[in-house]
């Protein structure tokens, strides 16, 4: 009895019953996680639920490890000081301050992954780094999620109450036995935590990273259940460069695959028309009724019939997708034709390459350009990118010139800053190539109490939303049919991303991807709806094909308007897998090698894995692995425009 109340006195007992009540936390923290959002993991058992659990744990281990690196050793040190009260009052609230900071981060994903799709990496400290709006964003987000606060709030109490003191005991005796046997537990614990950061030991084992979660999971989203946030914002922090993957032994066999170096061989004239590119903030392909006459058997409507009466005379696509799942991905595919692997381009450290954009090619043939977003000017790094791509002019919120319409969050409504930027159009020398990003469409999701009541509210917070936004591109067409020139311009609409879904068809990781994109030629005869694939990187090489361009450059898209390819492909990534879609096909590849091939098309919620079973994964997977390559290879290189 004596044995096991000196033991209970040790600082090091302390410390394992504390960790272990912090892994207990975490597994908590998963289920909540899944609890919230559990319509987004479709098919889900409770068997292959537990499996997720368990791989979870080797996850929590390291995450834990790191957070309490500080108080392990507090708690191991070969010294008879740690036994004094005052030392381990200290030691207990650096416990509960790291470990509720450690709660806080993994739980803010339980809302921020249903619009991203995926855990939170240390990228996030650069996405937002020049937001001015923070505290704002984070009231409204603690008020419409307040039961995810309140679970927070609950179990941060509870490690507080529940902290375990080491036993108090007599002082002890520091001799040559007790230095030894001490310094002998110190090297045990540090053995063991290199261990358990490492996710094994020995020669054969890596460290573990994000993507050793794939071997759990059936469906890549499942991937944010086994992981932790406090492990992916670990483990990216000091992010290595890209390496050459070296599917390929040179560029020469690489291209007989993919290359995206572009000699256009337009047929006629170079046409200098206008060119609007529209970015709709997360515009997901459920919401408009053109796209989805099949959901409710039949009966679904959407919540955008201004974009269902655009799009029965402009020219768009039954399967169209995005590169990335968040908005600092989308302007580099859609004007720059660049894909998100790895990590957002603006992220990396490559952003300092020489890039293609729309408005760079464009300006070699004369055309004015100019970027909008009504946000505080450097929100997102929109500013800095449309610097970098060459666009002559940013008009964010800084230079607005219009009614007071802040929406008290992010940006100025929708409605004034379309307004504002056809009004800024009309004083354009032709021709132009413009860009605006919309906002509305956003967390909070809020709309101008004048409208309250006038869109369908439906069953997310977003629907209304996604209504007045669809009431401001309305307006913003009414405006632009006044101006002489409406007929000469080519028109481009693509959402950034996806958001809140609430049909299961959408929730798959093909869908997850699926937004509308569609071009618009007033009185022209491009118009139609194509099965062929298409997505945000097609939009750069489709506008330069549709105006008869005629200069060399790269892409990592295709024109999808002049040219047809029968055997057009889309990639995109996400959770450490990426995706090639083609044909009927959608193969995942976790970079080493196949994970899952389905028939997204007639397989829609993806529920019968194909791998190994068809002939054309082979296919598929050389012409992922080449524009892989082809991607980290140019990026390391700067190798994005031809010199």
């Amino acid at each position: 009895m004596n044995g096991i109340k000196k033991m209970k006195g040790e600082p090091a007992f302390a410390f394992v019953v504390n960790f272990l009540m912090m892994m207990l936390a975490f597994s908590l923290c998963r289920v909540f996680f899944y609890l919230a959002n559990a319509s987004l993991f479709t098919d889900m058992t409770f068997g292959h639920f537990m499996g997720l659990m368990k791989g979870g744990l080797q996850f929590d281990l390291t995450a834990l490890l790191y957070t309490n690196a500080l108080y392990l050793v507090m708690q191991i040190l070969p010294f008879p000081f740690r036994y004094n009260e005052l030392y381990q009052k200290i030691a207990k609230w650096i416990f509960v301050v790291t470990n509720s900071l450690a709660i806080i981060g993994t739980n803010i994903d339980v809302v921020y992954f249903r619009f991203t799709g995926r855990r939170t990496t240390s990228s996030v400290f650069s996405e937002f780094e020049n937001e001015g709006n923070l505290g704002k964003v984070f009231e409204d987000a603690i008020i419409s999620n307040w039961y995810v606060f309140l679970f927070v709030i609950l179990l941060i109490f509870a490690v507080c109450k529940f902290y375990y003191f080491p036993r108090k005991q007599e002082k002890a005796k520091a001799g040559w036995t007790y230095y030894l046997c001490h310094t002998g537990l110190f090297c045990l614990f540090v053995y063991f935590t290199i261990i358990g950061i490492r996710g094994g030991f020995g020669a054969y084992v890596r460290p573990i990273t994000m993507s050793n979660a794939n071997q759990y999971v059936n469906k890549s989203n499942e991937s944010a259940i086994v992981l932790n946030t406090p492990f992916c914002v670990y483990r990216t922090l000091s992010r290595s460069p890209y390496k050459d993957p070296k599917y390929f032994r040179s560029r020469n066999e690489m291209e007989q695959y993919f290359s995206p170096m572009h000699y256009p061989k337009p047929t006629g004239q170079f046409k200098p028309m206008n060119v609007v590119i529209i970015i709709m903030e997360s515009f997901g392909k459920e919401y408009i009724g053109y796209f989805n006459h099949d959901l409710d058997n039949g009966t679904y409507k959407g919540y955008t019939p201004f974009l269902d009466s655009l799009l029965a005379e402009s020219l768009s696509f039954d399967y169209s997708f995005s590169n990335g799942r968040k908005s600092i991905d989308a302007m580099p595919s859609i004007l720059s034709s660049i894909p998100m692997f790895k990590e957002p381009y603006v992220l990396t450290p490559y952003y300092v390459n020489e890039i293609n954009s729309i408005a760079s090619l464009l300006g070699e043939k004369g055309y004015y350009s100019a970027f909008f977003h009504g946000a505080p000017n450097g929100s997102m790094g929109f500013q800095a990118f449309a610097k970098s791509a060459k666009f002559k002019d940013y008009f964010g919120m800084d230079e607005y010139d219009g009614p007071d319409a802040f929406d008290g969050t992010w940006a100025i409504w929708d409605e004034e800053f379309f307004q504002f930027f056809a009004k800024k159009m009309g004083g354009f020398k032709q021709p132009f190539v413009t860009s605006i990003f919309s906002a509305s469409s956003h967390h909070p999701f809020s709309i101008p109490q004048k409208y309250e009541g006038k869109f369908p509210k439906g069953d997310k917070p977003i629907h209304q939303c996604i209504g007045y936004s669809d009431y401001a591109l309305k307006r913003f067409f009414e405006a632009m049919s006044k101006y002489e020139w409406f007929n000469n311009t080519l028109f481009v609409l693509s959402a950034d991303h996806t958001n809140q879904v609430t049909h299961k068809e959408y929730t798959t990781d093909a869908e997850s991807y699926s937004i509308p994109i569609f071009f618009y030629n007033p009185g022209s005869n491009l118009k139609g709806k194509k099965k062929e694939l298409v997505q945000q990187v097609d939009i750069m090489p489709s506008i330069l094909g549709y105006l008869n361009y005629d200069k060399p450059y790269v892409a990592f898209g295709n024109d999808v308007l002049t040219q047809y390819d029968p055997n057009k492909y889309n990639v995109n990534y996400s959770n450490q897998m990426y995706q090639i879609y083609r044909g009927d096909m959608l193969l995942q590849f976790d970079g080493e090698k196949p994970k899952a091939l389905y028939n997204y098309r007639n397989d829609r919620m993806l529920q019968h894995n194909l791998i190994g079973k068809m002939p054309v994964q082979d296919t598929m997977e050389v012409l992922l692995k080449a524009n892989i390559q082809q991607y980290l290879t140019r990026m390391i290189n700067n190798e994005l425009i031809i010199k």
